[in-house]
């Protein structure tokens, strides 16, 4: 299989790029279906498009998406070479557009360890990194932004927004930085970043509760107590709660033998006082809340490279779900300079989103034109229709009146 396009960083001379991938000619020879991955009838049929609504100048200049609904996708390609982030930033950046409403389906792309099997890449292969945007009803609205830390996968804790908006490219963008820190970028601008020590959960607590702590029998960590002085008052309990209602009379029409014997009803004694409880006084052996000590955890240990997910990364795969296909896919860099991906963006994204937002809005402003004109004359038609039985009507009730003159 061939490698992705690469070249030479030009934002920075320093910059390595493993992967540029435009989905131009021969893509196809680049990537790999996953067609092992589930049964023939449930993999999706990736196509090669401009999209429903491509931008002024750009019809020929296509991604890659997904184009049949309730499908699996599977698909993955090579970097260059293996890329290991030590000491160095990850930059990960695709583009995806909605070609149509999304209710339920993913679009986000994994970072892959070299040694996997393309044809059977699916939702269980390990991966490194994942990322970019899931939707599914209310409950999952987000973009993820996950790595793998010793065999398990950590999501961020925090929810990072996402943008569907449909027919409307947007730009996901993942840096992963050698000081412990992270950037999520959509369309260029920050939509969540921090550090992974705080936004994951990679690492267990550096303290721990001690076992060998126990709260002392005697311990006493009631602030207050009843008052020992205080005392119920003679004939408290005899005031019941409820008492017959004096102003209820028996129904005149009650029969004891039919309805049963009549009852009183009660109502709320007014001369009640709820139950008694003592005063409550300061206790005077009190000694406050009891705090089981913490001891330095066993377990943690500190690791300043857990930034260092692709150890090595060797390729890239969209491994999905999607209720509605149309996911349009894009421009794919992956690097380790945040400039070189702007760079990249500068030459495609920059120039493309503009021109393919305002095509799609003109396409739906068209439509909404169409519909109303339809729906216009729709309602000229019954209107026409209306009219003409009116006016039948008024011609039968007409010669209805002759022939009651002539009789």
């Amino acid at each position: 299989m061939k490698s992705v396009l690469i070249s030479a960083g030009v934002a920075s001379a320093a910059a390595k790029t493993y992967m540029k991938e435009k989905f131009d000619a021969g893509w196809e020879k680049r990537w790999t279906v996953g067609s092992e991955w589930k049964p023939a009838g449930e993999m999706g049929e990736w196509k090669a498009t401009a999209g429903l609504t491509p931008g002024a100048g750009f019809e020929n200049d296509k991604g890659i998406s997904t184009s049949e609904d309730a499908r699996f996708y599977s698909l993955t390609a090579p970097l260059s070479s293996n890329f290991d982030n030590k000491d160095k930033p990850l930059v990960i950046s695709y583009t995806v557009k909605q070609e149509k409403d999304v209710d339920c389906g993913g679009a986000y792309i994994k970072l892959l360890p070299p040694g996997f099997d393309a044809k059977k890449f699916g939702g269980d292969t390990p991966y490194s990194v994942m990322f970019g945007p899931d939707v599914c009803g209310t409950s999952t609205r987000k973009t993820h932004v996950i790595f793998t830390y010793k065999g398990k996968n950590h999501l961020v804790k925090k929810n990072v927004r996402v943008e569907t908006d449909k027919g409307i490219p947007h730009r996901y963008t993942l840096v992963l930085h050698a000081n412990q820190t992270y950037e999520a970028l959509i369309d260029g601008k920050k939509a969540e970043s921090g550090s992974l020590l705080d936004d994951f959960d990679f690492l267990p607590p550096k303290t721990i509760k001690d076992p060998a702590d126990v709260k002392p029998a005697d311990w006493v960590d009631e602030a207050e107590m009843d008052d020992p002085a205080d005392s119920k008052p003679a004939g408290w309990d005899d005031i019941p709660a409820k008492i017959p209602d004096p102003d209820a009379k028996k129904p005149e029409d009650w029969d004891d033998e039919e309805d049963g014997e009549w009852e009183v009803p009660t109502i709320d004694n007014p001369e009640y006082k709820g139950v008694w409880k003592a005063k409550r006084i300061s206790n005077p052996a009190y000694k406050g809340a009891w705090v089981q000590k913490d001891i330095p955890n066993p377990e943690y240990a500190e690791d300043s490279s857990i930034y260092n997910v692709c150890k090595p990364c060797g390729a890239v795969g969209f491994e999905l779900w999607q209720v509605k296909a149309g996911s349009l896919f894009d421009d794919i860099i992956v690097t380790d300079s945040l400039a070189e991906a702007d760079a990249f963006a500068a030459e495609t994204f920059d120039v493309k989103a503009p021109k393919e937002k305002e095509a799609f809005e003109a396409a739906e402003k068209k439509k909404r034109e169409e519909e109303e004109a339809e729906r216009k004359k729709r309602e000229e038609e019954a209107k026409t229709k209306a009219d003409a039985e009116k006016s039948k009507d008024a011609d039968d009730d007409d010669e209805d009146d002759e022939d009651n003159d002539e009789l």
